[in-house]
C-alpha cells in the first residue's frame, strides 16, 4: 500500500458496533471482527445489575491477547445504565470507580457515560452533582488513565447532557479535566433539537459544538438513526437511513475532517446473527 493510501485510510473513521460480552469479554472481539468491525464498544458488566463478578487475570489476558491478534481493534466501554451522577449517590460513585478498575484490567481507554438525571432538583444542581461525583470517582482511582467520555443525550425526562452547555459546564468545573472526554450520539443530538440532516444545518450545529465544547474533546461517536422527530427529547434508536435523521447526516459526520480516525459504533437494534449491523455498516462505508 502506498504512503498516500495509508494516510487516507488512517484518516477514515473506524466503523463498528456495540458487541455483547455474553460468554466472556474476548467473545465480544470475536463477534465484532467476524462482521468486519474496525471498532467495538462493550459493557464492562451486566448493564442493568449492580452486582457483578470480578474479572480474573486469565480472562483479562485472553481479552488483551485476542485484541492484539485482531490488529489492536479499538475497544471502548459504555457504563452501566444504573449509574446516575446527577444526584448525591455514593453507590453510583463506587460503581463507576469499579468500572474504571475493570477497564484498567482489560486495557480499555475510556468509558462512555450518560451524565445523569437531576430528578427534579434542577439542571444547575444536577450539573454540580455530576461534577462533584466525577471528582470523587477520579479521586478514588488516582493511578488510572481511563477517561470518562460524557455522552450527548436526548434530554428525556430530567436527563442532563442534551445541551452542549451542560457538557461544557462539567468539563470546565472538573478538578480532573484530562480524565474527561466527549462521545457524540447522532440520535441523541437530533432528538435534543440539533438539526444535522443536511450539510448546512450540520455545519451550523458542529460550529456551535466547537465553540461551546471543542471538537478536541471528542473521542468517539455513536451512529444511530432516530425513531422520533427532531426535538422530541425521546431516545429511540433506529437503523441507519430508516429514521428521521436520514442518510445525509451520516455522510456529513463520516466526511467531517474533525472526526478523522475516531471510532464510530452502531447501537441500533439487532438480532442474534447481527445481520442488521452488517447492513448498517455497509451503508455507512458506502458514504465514505
Amino acid at each position: 500500500m502506498s504512503k498516500t493510501n495509508m494516510s487516507r485510510n488512517q484518516a477514515l473513521p473506524r466503523l463498528g458496533a456495540h458487541m455483547s460480552i455474553a460468554g466472556g469479554f474476548d467473545l465480544a472481539i470475536e463477534r465484532g471482527t467476524s462482521i468486519g468491525c474496525e471498532a467495538i464498544q462493550i459493557f464492562l458488566k451486566n448493564a442493568t445489575q449492580w452486582r457483578c463478578r470480578n474479572i480474573d487475570g486469565t480472562e483479562a489476558k485472553r481479552f488483551r491477547d485476542l485484541r492484539k491478534c485482531s490488529g489492536n481493534v479499538p475497544v471502548f466501554a459504555h457504563s452501566s445504565y444504573l449509574i446516575n451522577l446527577g444526584v448525591e449517590n455514593p453507590r453510583a460513585v463506587e460503581a463507576l470507580a469499579d468500572e474504571i478498575r475493570r477497564a484498567n484490567a482489560l486495557g480499555v481507554p475510556f468509558i462512555v457515560l450518560h451524565p445523569g438525571s437531576h430528578l427534579g432538583a434542577g439542571e444547575d444542581a444536577g450539573l454540580r452533582c455530576v461534577s462533584q461525583n466525577l471528582d470523587a470517582v477520579f479521586a478514588a482511582t488516582p493511578n488510572s488513565r481511563v477517561r470518562i467520555a460524557l455522552e450527548t443525550t436526548a434530554g428525556q425526562g430530567s436527563c442532563l447532557g442534551h445541551r452542549f452547555e451542560h457538557l461544557a459546564a462539567i468539563l470546565q468545573s472538573s478538578k480532573h479535566p484530562r480524565r474527561l472526554a466527549v462521545c457524540v450520539d447522532t440520535c441523541h443530538l437530533f432528538a435534543a433539537g440539533y438539526d444535522i440532516r443536511a450539510p448546512r444545518s450540520y455545519e451550523t450545529v458542529m460550529r456551535e459544538f466547537d465553540a461551546i465544547i471543542g471538537s478536541k474533546h471528542v473521542v468517539a461517536f455513536h451512529l444511530n438513526d432516530s425513531k422520533k422527530e427532531l426535538g422530541s427529547r425521546v431516545d429511540r434508536h433506529e437503523q441507519i437511513g430508516k429514521g428521521f435523521v436520514g442518510v445525509e447526516a451520516f455522510r456529513c459526520v463520516l466526511r467531517d475532517e474533525r472526526w478523522r480516525g475516531l471510532p464510530m459504533v452502531l447501537e441500533t437494534p439487532k438480532s442474534e446473527d447481527m445481520r442488521e449491523d452488517v447492513v448498517n455498516l455497509g451503508i455507512l462505508r458506502g458514504l465514505l
